[in-house]
């Protein structure tokens, strides 16, 4: 879909229904909990009660965060967080997810954790884009496009 003659409308749906964000600070809020922090975009799209609880819980679920869903991000893990995050982005069902550095705060183990989700997801149909230094989840994806100096260079590996 050309987006370039959109409005604003047009888009901020577009970025709310078909992009699912997984930011590398996690972007929640301090004062909502997990499953709220989860709810937030299914709100903006006006989406009915029912259907929001129903989509809420299967993502949290997802990201194995049911015990914890009534936590604030203070009361969270790194990894739980990033968790949130990725519920959060896929609580909309979007056809592309963006994920920048979502290891880059976490410690090796969790980090693993999280790229399993991914592969996970992907298996299941999602596409999802992953901005990363780490050569190691760069290595692990099924498409990789490196960006040396501003230049992209399709299938190779930095040095």
């Amino acid at each position: 879909t050309d987006i370039s003659s959109l409005g604003r409308n047009k888009l901020s749906y577009i970025r709310n229904k078909e992009i699912g964000f997984i930011f590398q600070n996690f972007n929640l809020l301090p004062r909502y909990n997990v499953y709220h922090n989860v709810e937030l975009p299914l709100i903006y799209s006006g989406l009915d009660g029912k259907e929001r609880r129903k989509r809420v819980f299967e993502a949290i679920e997802m990201v194995g965060l049911t015990e914890r869903q009534k936590h604030k991000p203070s009361e969270l893990s790194g990894g739980q967080k990033q968790r949130v995050a990725i519920a959060r982005a896929l609580v909309n069902q979007p056809s592309i997810i963006l994920a920048d550095e979502p290891t880059g705060n976490l410690d090796t183990a969790t980090g693993t954790e999280i790229m399993e989700i991914f592969n996970r997801l992907v298996k299941k149909g999602n596409t999802i884009i992953i901005v990363t230094h780490d050569k190691g989840i760069a290595r692990n994806s099924e498409n990789m496009i490196t960006i040396i100096d501003g230049k992209i260079r399709e299938g190779q590996e930095t040095s």
